[in-house]
Parts: structure tokens; C-alpha cells; sequence
């Protein structure tokens, strides 16, 4: 080897090597490709590990939650029936108890209510329980032994009592023995249902029916006109409805009260149902579920005319107030000022600080909305609410289809004016389909009724009314557009009077039998 130019192998046979050199050499000319294998699978191994515990991590970490998964998608699916204890449209919008119970809830979770509506009990729990259907149903339900495979129910919310009714002027039933040999029809997968079929064990000769093609309202009807003997029903529902039926009666309490409960699928995780009993507690504690109820059950609304003697008097104490007003107004909008307040004595028996259960208020009883939309900043001012509600009503007629003609047109409007544009337009189809004439309001007004009718209702866009409500608000401002028109016109003399064709309705003065006035 040439000088300068000595490899480390040299070294090792002509020099006596350091310990440096003795340790350096071996390991860099024998085993450097044996530490890099080492290294390697070292590095393999780590990774591996490191593999695996995230694997372990991923698997170890829970879903989230019903709850978590609702205020994530920032929407609470709920599932109901469309009646009038539970859900359904007038002229205020969405409305009913359990409508305006779940929405509260929807908004203390922060989220958008979606309703959902099913035709019957077996569609709502089927719905129920499918995947990834409704997060939970309200709908007036009745926690029994029979639907505990289908759902998981809240705490109790309201306390009713399943009752007996039948037809004023037919022998009363007074205990389940009297059933026997009666027309029965209760709903099909109601509470009443599984009722009747306990009873029957005891009572084999019992026999019933059940079905899914009505509604509570439907099989009050029935018994009203004597198409069945007997149904049972809840006391809530009775007492929503009871002011439409004249001649329905309760016999008696079939068995103890019971509580209703909102419903949630049976597979779900309980954070949903835990926030539902903490809303329903805190409801209860704060009075928020009390004051609902009173607004929906505290009392009966009675829609029939209040009597000539109460209008008589009512015109010499409370309309000279008024009448100023009512004739600014109709002059302004070029309405008739009588008609104006015949609306107003209906709404609120001319007292401008009204307000009613649904939160619509003042002498014309306009809702918030409408107020709004009116130009109404105070619906307590008499003078502002007159003019808000001749505004409307003119807005409303002009909405009619150009078909609808004078006279009609008026009561077509004013029906509008109570039950909102989409129903009477249902009515109106419904009445066409009968063969008979859309653009008259007499024939419409035997029809309307029929929103309530679930065979009808569901055949409809906008779903269950209570169709007979405008029925008897036109008819009432009728009466009371006709006794205004006579009292404030130049008196007109015998012979006069029938050239003119004039409707002269009588005032009876005599003071009226203290009971609830007919339909």
C-alpha cells in the first residue's frame, strides 16, 4: 500500500490498535447491518403498537347520545295526532295542548320543532319505532301494559279520567253491565281498547268495535246523532269538544284516572327521556304546565248566541264608546260600520282588553301577527284594533276568488277572517266534489263541519278544523248585523217594511234562563 492511503484494515494488521479503534472496528465492519435490522423491526414494533392502542381508542369511544345526536342536527322530530286536544291548524297558526308542550321543550333544547302527523295510534307507534324515525310522540297517550313493548313514557304531565258517553235522552248506563247489548266503537290501539277487553274477560257477552278510520271528535259525533250507543273518551277531550255536541252525556267514569306521558322509542339511550322528565318537572314546579292547562281545559268555550237581551243591553251601555270608531274606520276601508261591530261584539263582546286562550286580544281580537301586519302597534287601543280588524277583513275579501260574489262574498270572508284562508279553500273543494256550489255560502256551510270529520280531513291539504266554529261566527254576526241594521235606520212603516224585503229581528228584552245557549 502506498503511503497516505492506509485503510482501517491496515491499521488493524501493522499497528497496535487503541480501544477506540478495537471497539469501533468490529462494530462498524461486522455488525452495522445487524443494528439496522434491530432498528427496523424496533420501529415496526412501535408503530404497531401505536396502531393498535388508537384501534383500541376508536373502539373504546362511545357514540353520541340520543340527545347529543338532536342538539347536533338542531331539530326534534315528534310525532302526533291531529285533533283538537293535540294538534292542529286555525287561523293563529299551529296550535294545540301538546303542540305548544313539545315546542316549549324543543326550545329549551335549542333546537327547531318538526311535527309529524300519523292517521292513527298503530301508524304512530310503528312510526316510532322504525329506524331513525320520530325522537318521541306526543300525542295525549295513556301509559298501559300494552303499549310498554312499543315505547318508554316521561313522567305524567296532565291526569285524566277515561269516561263513558252516551246520547241525552237514551237510558243511562251506570256500570259496565249496562254495556252489554249496546253499539260500541271505541279507537283501534287505544287505552279505552285494551279497557274494554280486560272487561270482556269478565264480561264475554261484551262486544265492541275498534277503529283507525276516526277520531275522538268523529265518535262524539256518532253518538250525537245516534250512530252508536256508546264511546268512551278522556275527560280533556270531552271538554274541548262537548260546546259542539249538544246531546252527548257522560254515564260514567270507567275506572280510575289515568296520566298521560309522552312516548320514546324503546332502543334509544335515556338521555332523551331524562331531559324530558327534567322539563316536565320544572313545567310543573314553575307553573308553566298549570297555566297551559287552564288555557286549554280550565273552561268551555261557548260559541252560540248570547242571547238578544245581553246584545240589547250591551248596545246602550258599551257601543256609544265605540261607535265612532267603528264608523271611522268602515269610512276609511269602505266597509259597513255595523258589520264592523257585529265582528267586534262577536270577538269580544266590545271589551278592548279581551284576550283569549290562544293569545289573540283587544276589541277585534287580533292575533300578534295580523296586528303586525295591520299596522296595530297596541291591540288593548279600542281605536286601533277597530281600524287593525276592518283592515283585515277588506284584506281578506280581496284574497276570495273573483267567483265568489256579493252577498256571499262577505260571509265567505268573514268565515275566512275566523278559520284562515286554507280550510274554507278545503271546504270549498269538499263542496264542489259533492256536486254542489263552491261560491255559495249556503251550501259551503253544510260542508265545513266535515273538517273536523277525520274521513274528511284527511282527505284535505291543510288537514282538521273545527269547521263548525265559522259556521256559527257568521251566523252570529249575522244576527248581529241584523239587529244593528234595524235599530239604526230610520224606522220603516208597516207596508215599507215588506216592499223592502227587510229582515226584522226582535229584541227580547225579558231576562233570559240562566244555561248554556244552543249551537
Amino acid at each position: 500500500m502506498l503511503d497516505g492511503h492506509r485503510s482501517k484494515s491496515t491499521i488493524l494488521l501493522t499497528e497496535k490498535p487503541s480501544a477506540v479503534d478495537i471497539w469501533r472496528a468490529p462494530c462498524f465492519a461486522y455488525t452495522a447491518p445487524m443494528f439496522a435490522q434491530y432498528a427496523f423491526r424496533a420501529r415496526c414494533a412501535c408503530w404497531l403498537s401505536v396502531i393498535g392502542i388508537l384501534l383500541l381508542l376508536s373502539g373504546c369511544a362511545e357514540e353520541p347520545s340520543t340527545l347529543e345526536r338532536i342538539q347536533a342536527e338542531g331539530v326534534l322530530r315528534v310525532i302526533t295526532r291531529n285533533s283538537p286536544a293535540t294538534y292542529f291548524q286555525d287561523r293563529n297558526g299551529e296550535t294545540g295542548f301538546e303542540y305548544e308542550l313539545v315546542k316549549r321543550f324543543a326550545e329549551d333544547l335549542g333546537v327547531e320543532l318538526k311535527i309529524e302527523t300519523a292517521d292513527n295510534l298503530d301508524e304512530l307507534f310503528a312510526s316510532l319505532n322504525k329506524p331513525n324515525g320520530p325522537a318521541l310522540a306526543a300525542a295525549g297517550l295513556v301509559e298501559s301494559d300494552g303499549r310498554q313493548q312499543h315505547a318508554r313514557f316521561s313522567l305524567p304531565y296532565l291526569e285524566v279520567t277515561p269516561q263513558v258517553i252516551y246520547r241525552n235522552g237514551e237510558q243511562r248506563p251506570t256500570r259496565p253491565d249496562d254495556l252489554l247489548g249496546k253499539r260500541i266503537l271505541v279507537l283501534k290501539g287505544s287505552s279505552h281498547a285494551e279497557q274494554l277487553a280486560k272487561l270482556k274477560l269478565q264480561l264475554p257477552e261484551l262486544t265492541y268495535e275498534e277503529s283507525s278510520a276516526v277520531e275522538v271528535v268523529d265518535l262524539l259525533r256518532m253518538v250525537d246523532e245516534g250512530q252508536i250507543d256508546l264511546t268512551l273518551v278522556d275527560s280533556n277531550e270531552l271538554a274541548m269538544n262537548q260546546v259542539y255536541f249538544s246531546n252527548v252525556r257522560v254515564a260514567f267514569d270507567f275506572g280510575d284516572s289515568q296520566s298521560l306521558a309522552w312516548a320514546t322509542p324503546p332502543g334509544l339511550d335515556n338521555s332523551l327521556l331524562d331531559e324530558i322528565n327534567v322539563f316536565i318537572m320544572r313545567a310543573h314546579k314553575n307553573g308553566s304546565l298549570k297555566r297551559l292547562k287552564d288555557r286549554y281545559y280550565g273552561h268551555v268555550d261557548v260559541l252560540g248566541y248570547v242571547g238578544a237581551y245581553t246584545f240589547a243591553k250591551h248596545l246602550q251601555q258599551r257601543l256609544p264608546r265605540y261607535e265612532k270608531d267603528f264608523r271611522e274606520a268602515a269610512k276609511t276601508n269602505q266597509v259597513d260600520w255595523r258589520l264592523l261591530a257585529a265582528m267586534g261584539y262577536q270577538e269580544s263582546l266590545w271589551q278592548p282588553t279581551a284576550t283569549s286562550k290562544t293569545g289573540v286580544r283587544g276589541l277585534m281580537m287580533l292575533t300578534l301577527r295580523t296586528a303586525q301586519a295591520m299596522g296595530v302597534s297596541d291591540r288593548l287601543n279600542p281605536k286601533q284594533s277597530i281600524q287593525g280588524g276592518a283592515k283585515y277583513i277588506v284584506h281578506v275579501k280581496n284574497q276570495l276568488p273573483e267567483s265568489i260574489l256579493e252577498p256571499d262574498r262577505t260571509w265567505f270572508a268573514l268565515a275566512s277572517y275566523n278559520v284562515g284562508g286554507g280550510h274554507l279553500e278545503d271546504a270549498r273543494k269538499l263542496t264542489e266534489a259533492e256536486g254542489l256550489d263552491p261560491n255559495k255560502w249556503l251550501d259551503v256551510q253544510k260542508i265545513l263541519p266535515r273538517l273536523a270529520q277525520k274521513q274528511w280531513y284527511s282527505k284535505t291539504r291543510y288537514g282538521y278544523a273545527r269547521g263548525g266554529e265559522p259556521v256559527h261566527f257568521v251566523r252570529n254576526i249575522r244576527r248581529y248585523y241584523d239587529i244593528l241594521t234595524w235599530v239604526t235606520q230610520p224606522q220603516l212603516e208597516g207596508s215599507q217594511i215588506a216592499e223592502s224585503n227587510q229582515h226584522v229581528p226582535g229584541i227580547d228584552k225579558s231576562q233570559p234562563i240562566q244555561q248554556t245557549p244552543p249551537l
